[in-house]
């Protein structure tokens, strides 16, 4: 494993985008709400643990919601109903990160690592490590990831890459040899090398498919990629550019993507070729948010507050709004 000492900068500009990853339980489904207040009542505040650096967010179908951590790659688990945390697990220690996270309709948790070049593969219940992935090269950053029903595919962020790890057919996880490096082509436009290119990573509403974001090209573009072959095209968006992008979410026909000090909506068609900005959405509290899940009638960002300096006493949170139409007005 390769540690790289980066400028203010440029742990900065990594950490912006690394900064989150698709966090929507992939398969859905009306799990029972834990026992606490009612669901109106929730806090619509969490707090994080001082230092803690979020990079990522995931809710699956029961109402926690779990964030990785920049510094170290530790994972916290956050109840929703109640706003209580603990760490589930401490991460792999310097020189890695916990960066995108997603939960599987099994109950595990996947994390993207970064710098580390590690997939971790959780218990989302009780933190223990099922399995881990060495992917990548030297220069190799594990960004943000999506779990379809096939696989849970990651993104590299500069190197033109996503990688895959194959579910049995009963979900079984899969042999280090079995994982799967798959180049971009078609209408992908790769940065140079030291530039920060594939971020957010999602599903396409009729998941047949994945959308990648390229924060690079043309000011900041989204992209089909058939998991076939990694033939990517390039989805018209009417214009919208996704410079600041890092984890995105899909839910139905509605994209949401965080930007540096909003929240964008898009209404795609149901193969996720071409979409429409419907509105945005912005929050006092938005503190350059980094990603953002989606539980029932709620969406969850955690901000990153970039470019501050992480301290060990630096504070940290995530934010609920409603789901725009639910009461937020466009």
């Amino acid at each position: 494993m390769e540690h790289r000492t980066l400028s203010r900068r440029g742990f900065l500009g990594l950490g912006a985008a690394l900064g989150g990853a698709v966090a929507l339980d992939a398969v859905g489904g009306t799990a029972r709400a834990a026992a606490g207040p009612r669901r109106d009542r929730w806090p619509t505040t969490l707090r994080l643990p001082n230092g803690f650096h979020p990079a990522g967010i995931a809710v699956g179908r029961a109402p926690y919601a779990y964030f990785g951590s920049l510094l170290g790659g530790a994972v916290h688990r956050v109840s929703l109903a109640s706003g209580e945390g603990t760490v589930l697990h401490p991460g792999l220690g310097e020189g890695h990160n916990a960066v995108g996270l997603q939960v599987d309709a099994h109950g595990r948790l996947f994390v993207a690592g970064g710098w580390g070049r590690v997939v971790t593969v959780l218990d989302g219940a009780t933190g223990a490590v099922l399995r881990t992935y060495q992917v990548g090269a030297a220069s190799t950053a594990v960004n943000h990831v999506v779990v379809t029903a096939r696989a849970a595919w990651f993104t590299d962020a500069f190197n033109g890459l996503l990688f895959g790890v194959p579910f049995g057919p009963r979900g079984e996880l899969p042999a280090q040899d079995a994982v799967v490096t798959l180049p971009l082509s078609g209408d992908w436009v790769q940065g140079t090398a030291d530039q920060i290119t594939a971020t957010g990573i999602a599903e396409t509403p009729d998941r047949r498919a994945l959308l990648v974001v390229n924060s690079s090209a043309d000011g900041g573009t989204l992209y089909r990629v058939d998991p076939a072959d990694g033939t990517a095209r390039r989805v018209a968006l009417g214009g919208l550019k996704l410079p600041t992008t890092n984890g995105i979410a899909v839910h139905g026909r509605t994209l949401y993507a965080p930007r540096q000090y909003d929240l964008a909506v898009v209404r795609l068609d149901r193969a996720g070729g071409r979409g429409r900005q419907v509105g945005e959405v912005a929050d006092p509290r938005f503190d350059v948010p980094c990603a953002v899940a989606v539980y029932r009638d709620r969406l969850y960002l955690p901000n990153s507050r970039f470019p501050l300096d992480p301290t060990p006493d630096t504070e940290y949170n995530a934010i609920a709004i409603p789901v725009p139409g639910k009461g937020i007005p466009f």
